[in-house]
């Protein structure tokens, strides 16, 4: 899904306009913006919650070339998804069958007729 397919949902199920569905994303994505630039953390109950985390400096290496180069330190944007969310995005996948209990005997073989 793309951020004009999201519009045009949101638009279709709260009968706005386009451009009425198009502020209110908008509004979400940059006040999420915003709230991981200052360095909050931000959590939507039953979705998931988003927050920054500090990557080290390090040296990488420039394929082109193979020269070492130095790869600042950087914030990254990180999504952990809620336990709901995940077990929304898991319902109705097929589980595997569950072992047979262990009898904590030997094996019996069974016997073919002669």
């Amino acid at each position: 899904m793309t951020k004009a397919d999201l519009i045009d949902e949101v638009s279709r199920l709260a009968e706005l306009t386009r451009k009425d569905s198009e502020v209110i994303v908008e509004t979400i994505f940059d006040s999420v913006v915003r709230s991981l630039r200052a360095g909050d953390k931000i959590e939507i109950r039953g979705f998931g919650s988003f927050r920054t985390r500090q990557r080290k400096s390090r040296m990488g290496r420039n394929p082109k070339t193979g020269e070492k180069v130095e790869v600042p330190a950087k914030k990254i944007p990180f999504f952990k998804p809620s336990k709901e969310l995940k077990d929304l995005v898991n319902e109705g996948v097929a589980e595997p069958p569950a072992a047979p209990p262990a009898t904590g005997g030997t094996p019996t073989i069974p016997s073919t007729p002669a």
